[in-house]
């Protein structure tokens, strides 16, 4: 498992790589945007309403990035509305999830943009929080939340927040960014993006709230919305761990359990302005809570019951 570091030592870092002032210059660089680009193109992906492809787009690379470069300069530069996708989502009648495809231009301006925020967000993220952070990982927070268990925390507060990503304020979410990011240009750009529409069957839908799941840049502004509730559990004095927008939250009593169940719920849907999922929402020993995908049963970590079905199911269709 790698060592996470000190709080000392991510804020000396920060301070060292971060200057607030100039990001958006730097956001107009050759060499940021041609980092923008790279790791778009690693985590590959489908083209967007443009149907331009990663390889298209790299095959006149030089030509792209200097008008994209231009345009952003120029404030000519206008996101496009995303490509709507719906993925199932595991298990029978679960649904779907509504992912987003943006163009592979905006995908540059959306992964150097995460580039730049993210030395300034990330050291102050609660060690608590696992998901889409360097450093980071399912299986530390699944070993974290084994050792709270283990310490006698064998009660859990599993929240679970209705369709996260579809319901994010972005006056909300713009005010967290300004208290660290006093470049205005930026926060007006990533408003931009906030509000740039959803493309569904052939109709134009507008966005007044959500991030889109599918850039590059909305794991980290995920981050920033809900480290709100990670500092208010720490305040409570709470032991937690959250990936993405899985939380559990860990007491000794079932008593305990339902008033922090309560309690955190109203914080989450009044002050945070998100909307509670309460037929998934639950408290109960660790043993019969799934926490991404395992269940900590007398100390040990398994893989869950629903989790092994779909898997067994999925060993099924596979096998002639």
């Amino acid at each position: 498992m790698k060592k996470q570091p000190k709080v000392k030592d991510k804020l000396r870092q920060r301070s060292l790589f971060v200057d607030e002032r100039s990001l958006f210059e730097k956001l107009c660089d050759d060499k940021k945007l041609r980092a923008g680009f790279k790791a778009v193109k690693k985590n590959d992906g489908k083209p967007g309403i443009d149907e331009v492809t990663i390889e298209e787009f790299e095959s006149r690379l030089d030509e792209e990035l200097a008008q994209l470069r231009n345009d952003i300069n120029s404030w000519c530069y206008k996101p496009e509305p995303v490509r709507r996708v719906e993925i199932p989502k595991p298990g029978k009648g679960a649904g779907v999830r509504l992912l987003g495809v943006p163009c592979v231009r905006d995908r540059v301006v959306h992964a150097t943009l995460k580039s730049l925020l993210e030395p300034i967000f990330d050291p102050l993220f609660s060690d608590h929080s696992y998901g889409f952070r360097p450093g980071y990982s399912q299986q530390q927070a699944v070993k974290s939340a084994q050792r709270i268990v283990k310490s006698g925390k064998e009660y859990i507060v599993d929240i679970d927040l209705s369709k996260f990503f579809d319901r994010v304020n972005h006056d909300r979410l713009i005010y967290l960014l300004s208290a660290h990011v006093p470049d205005k240009r930026i926060l007006r750009l990533i408003g931009m993006i906030l509000r740039s529409g959803v493309i569904v069957e052939g109709v134009l839908e507008l966005t007044e709230e959500g991030t889109v799941q599918g850039s590059p840049l909305s794991p980290l502004l995920s981050n920033v919305v809900l480290d709100e509730l990670d500092k208010e559990l720490e305040q409570r004095g709470l032991e937690f761990c959250r990936f993405a927008d899985d939380c559990n939250i860990f007491v000794r009593t079932p008593k305990a359990a339902d008033r922090v169940m309560k309690s955190i719920s109203r914080f989450i849907e009044e002050k945070l302005k998100l909307k509670i999922n309460n037929d998934k929402s639950k408290v109960g020993h660790s043993r019969e809570i799934k926490f991404l995908g395992m269940t900590i049963i007398e100390g040990a970590i398994v893989i869950s019951a629903e989790s092994m079905k779909r898997a067994m199911q999925k060993v099924k269709e596979l096998t002639p």
